[in-house]
Formats: structure tokens, sequence, C-alpha cells
């Protein structure tokens, strides 16, 4: 990938930060003094290995609804969009440690996040069970994965309620899931092609993403509706700069034609959605 719009960086990679609501109709030409790491930058950890949402096509190019909706609040906030390509677990410490300004990669919305981040919801997601093709354990319902190897990205809100889940089952007299968990998103669909485990714990659209190549099968699909993703930094001015630029997206349509291409629920299906974008910050 070349060019200062699109910089891709490889890192190995949480703080402070208080969710006053925002509301913005009209974005500032230019926002001014925004405490971003580097001067004239907005620098984003993303872990691009989640298409459609987040990935890196056969020429070296991020791809992706969080890659556009990055590039676009750059543009807005008039900074030059940089990413950095590490996986997840490392993206809340680093953000903690000012290696970026901000998350953009999907994080969840949850009430351990809400009191370290100044977290602002974009989308709603749920939760899917991908199989092989011929789905050869007839799944239907999580019961049917009792005792089976799972497959999940470590560190996710995926891997947090694919435990609960188990702990269902045993709480039911049923075996527990065998969890296995990965870096990434593309190395637990490689494993599940080899046969290593029996299925994946995965949001609806990526699942419907590998669904469409052919190889895997989407047999339960909107499990834990709701949750939203959300873009995360500790700087509350950032924070409230990124509210305005969303929510002038919102009003110019932009928004909603980016999450209409990629095939992803609109924020406004949050329960909480107060007609606006908005940044939550709830420290205890």
């Amino acid at each position: 990938m070349t060019g200062s719009r699109r910089t891709m960086t490889a890192a190995a990679g949480l703080l402070v930060g208080m969710a006053i609501p925002t509301v913005a109709w009209a974005q500032p030409a230019c926002p001014t003094d925004l405490p971003v790491m580097e001067a004239g930058k907005l620098t984003m950890s993303i872990n691009a290995s989640i298409p459609p949402t987040q990935y890196i096509d056969k020429d070296g190019n991020f791809q992706g609804l969080n890659f556009q909706l990055g590039e676009e609040l750059a543009k807005r906030l008039c900074l030059e969009p940089v990413f950095q390509n590490v996986t997840f677990e490392v993206q809340i410490p680093g953000l903690q440690t000012k290696r970026w300004d901000m998350i953009n990669t999907g994080l969840y919305y949850n009430e351990d996040r809400v009191k370290i981040m100044q977290l602002v919801p974009y989308a709603v997601n749920a939760i899917a069970m991908v199989t092989p093709a011929n789905n050869p354990l007839n799944v239907t319902k999580p019961e049917d994965l009792a005792g089976k190897v799972i497959g999940v990205e470590i560190g996710g809100v995926e891997e947090q309620r694919l435990r609960e889940v188990s702990e269902g089952l045993v709480s039911q007299g049923l075996p527990a899931m065998d969890i296995r968990v990965f870096n990434t998103y593309g190395e637990t669909f490689l494993a599940l092609g080899a046969g290593q485990i029996d299925a994946v714990f995965v949001a609806d659209i990526t699942g419907k993403y590998y669904q469409e190549q052919g190889q895997f099968a989407m047999p339960v699909t909107g499990l834990y509706p709701g949750s939203p993703n959300a873009f995360a930094t500790i700087e509350p001015k950032l924070s409230a700069a990124i509210v305005d630029a969303l929510n002038a997206m919102l009003a110019d349509g932009t928004y909603a034609a980016l999450m209409d291409a990629a095939g992803s629920t609109k924020i406004d299906a949050w329960t909480e959605w107060q007609g606006t974008f908005q940044s939550y910050y709830k420290p205890e």
C-alpha cells in the first residue's frame, strides 16, 4: 500500500478518560488543537483480519467498512489517516500507552470498557456460529455444540459470550465446549477449514462473508443482538470531534451509504440510541 492517505504500519499492541453526550449537527471546517500523537495525523489501531469489515486484499490494500469509516473521519478532522495493523489483544493497552489515537476495529461497547475509555458506538452486531459447509454436526442451536471444539478470536466479546454459553451448557448437565482461541479470525477459519475445530463463534457480518466464500455454513445466527461496535479513545476532545464528524456524516447521508454498502446494521437499531451519535465514559 502506498500514499500518505493510506499509511499502514505493523506493530504489536487503555486509559483515562467523561462520556458527556455530545450533540452536533454542523461540523467545524477543521477542528483545531486536537490531541493526536503526531501532528496532522490520526493514528488508528485496526485488526485487518476480519472481512468484510476490515481486511487486507491481495494487493496489500486495506479494505472494509471500518477502514472506510476511519478514512472518512480523518478527512473530516482534516488529518491524514494512519492505520496500525495489530492483533486485538494489544489494542486497548496500546491506546493506554498512546501508541495510537483511537481504536477502530469494531470494539464492542461494554460496561467494563466504558469505565476506562471514551466510547462512540456506531454499529450494531449479533453473533453467529459457523460450521463446515455441509454442517456435519447438524447444528441448529448452541446446545448442539456441547463438548465440541469451538474456535474464537482472543479477547473480544465473542470469546466472552462463548464462555458464557459453555458455562450455561454445563449448568444444564451438558459437556462444556472445548474453546480454542486464536490471534485472528483468519487463523480461526483456517483451522475450521483444516478440520481442527468443529465451529467458529463470530460476528454475523463476518460469518456471512465466510459463508459466501462457499466453504462454510452459518446455521446459527442472531445470537446476543444489540451489542454495539464502538470507536475508542482516551482523549475527550478527540472523542467530541469524532462525534461531531459522525453526526455530520449522519446528516449528509454518508454514514447511511457506507453502512448500507457493507450490509452492516446502523446504530439506530441500538436500544440506547438517542437520535445522534454520542460519546460515553462512565468511570468508577
